[in-house]
């Protein structure tokens, strides 16, 4: 692959990255005070706020689909591996392959419908009973996960063409046995190696 559409893709990457975290942080920190200040009201003003339901509905279903890029970028969907862990590895290469394009193809194609959908959704104007905020504007959270989706998808089909036999879930995941964090937290709780003040003299 010539270098500078590598470091498009990484740049493209890393930019979608960050605006991932930006929102799934952002939603999930809005959710949580959301929810207390609800119940405080409620408990100690005794008067919810009226449009606490509505607001956590509409960011449930931020999280919710650009959560769903955020686990394809890290490689944690879960998968049903029997038939594909038995495999040789250029088979596992080529399965990897075939599932990468067919999921991102399939990613698109939903965000192409729920385009459409939020298309006649605006077309009616339909607005939210308690905000009475633009109805269509709750579901384009659905566009914008499935088209992140798609392009990490794309990404490890690209990243799959370009590398030897190394099996990649995504562009940076690498296809292992080992569950990554389970092994990054086993080095964490290995026990340091003595130190040499320790180690026993030699007896004269």
């Amino acid at each position: 692959m010539p270098r500078i559409i590598t470091t498009l893709l990484k740049q493209l990457d890393h930019l979608t990255a960050k605006a991932e975290a930006l929102i799934l942080a952002g939603a999930i920190l809005i959710m949580a005070g959301n929810t207390i200040a609800n119940v405080f009201g409620r408990y100690v003003f005794s008067q919810s706020l009226y449009f606490t339901e509505e607001l956590n509905e509409f960011l449930i279903v931020a999280v919710t689909f650009i959560g769903l890029g955020y686990i394809t970028r890290k490689g944690r969907h879960i998968r049903m591996s029997a038939i594909y862990d038995s495999l040789p590895p250029l088979m596992r290469k080529a399965t990897m392959i075939f599932i990468a394009l067919s999921s991102a193809a399939m990613m698109f194609l939903l965000a192409w419908h729920a385009l459409g959908y939020v298309e006649r959704l605006a077309a009616r104007g339909r607005v939210t009973p308690a905000l009475q905020f633009p109805l269509y504007l709750t579901y384009i959270w659905v566009v914008v996960g499935f088209v992140l989706a798609g392009l990490q998808y794309l990404l490890a089909l690209l990243k799959n063409f370009n590398t030897g036999n190394q099996v990649y879930l995504a562009l940076h995941v690498v296809d292992e046995y080992q569950d990554p964090e389970l092994e990054q937290l086993q080095q964490q709780l290995k026990p340091p190696a003595p130190s040499a003040r320790f180690k026993e003299e030699p007896q004269s």
